[in-house]
């Protein structure tokens, strides 16, 4: 990863522009937040151009080589020293890992409720401290409701991120973005961080082997003499 140039990860993109859409719509603050390394300001910089208040960078050697809960596990000490938050918005995974687990391992760790797949917030409450989303499933969807505060994954058809304006740039390279160690986390557990607080461990990284397939076509006058064929086949292959 360090000879290649970082990106916000592209499903995070979807969860800035909703949590700046929320601004816009309800008020309040955004706090984008990260772990990494010293070069990942720069992202961080791109979501304050996008429109983001503030900006705080997690970075430290005590950090590195975490998997999926030691990450989630140090996000969620950060977001608590941030104080009082109504929504926590994450994409609904990684482009390079793909697990999905950080988003709601943060929420496990707050003990506050999670919503995954997020496709569109339907309602919010405030005053009823309650929120109502729908959420993308493999057959459908579904409409869901829980109280704040709340964690969301979501998915990119729940918006179209915008294009930072010049303004947006000119107050992003002005923005003061903190750099928070565990030294700034008082009640952070250093046994847990990193690659040491890591129960998962990468034994090897590898391609698939690809299968080659057999295709076979079944002559017939007819869609119905077509399914007819097809069916026979497949009895005889024993496959129903």
């Amino acid at each position: 990863r360090d000879q290649v140039e970082s990106i916000i990860n592209p499903f995070d993109m979807y969860a800035i522009e909703e949590a700046l859409r929320l601004k816009e719509s309800h008020g309040g603050r955004v706090t984008a937040l990260t772990m990494g390394p010293p070069k990942a300001e720069k992202e961080l910089r791109e979501a304050a151009a996008m429109g983001c208040d503030d900006a705080i960078l997690l970075s430290a050697r005590e950090f590195a080589g975490a998997d999926t809960w030691a990450t989630a596990y140090t996000l969620a000490q950060a977001i608590r020293r941030l104080g009082d938050y109504d929504i926590i918005l994450c994409g609904r995974q990684a482009m390079d890992g793909d697990t999905g687990q950080v988003g709601p391992g943060i929420a496990n760790q707050l003990e506050i409720p999670q919503l995954t797949y997020v496709s569109r917030i339907c309602e919010i409450d405030f005053a009823a401290r309650t929120i109502e989303v729908e959420r993308l499933l493999e057959e459908g969807r579904e409409r869901v409701q829980t109280a704040l505060p709340a964690l969301l994954t979501v998915v990119k058809d729940i918006n179209r991120p915008r294009t930072p304006t010049p303004r947006g740039l000119r107050t992003a390279r002005r923005l003061e973005i903190p750099v928070w160690t565990p030294a700034d986390l008082p009640e952070i557990d250093v046994t847990r961080l990193g690659l040491e607080g890591s129960p998962t461990r990468v034994v090897r990284v590898f391609s698939p082997s690809v299968r080659e397939g057999r295709a076979e076509m079944f002559p017939a006058d007819s869609v119905e003499d077509a399914a007819e064929h097809l069916c026979d086949r497949l009895l005889a292959d024993r496959v129903i």
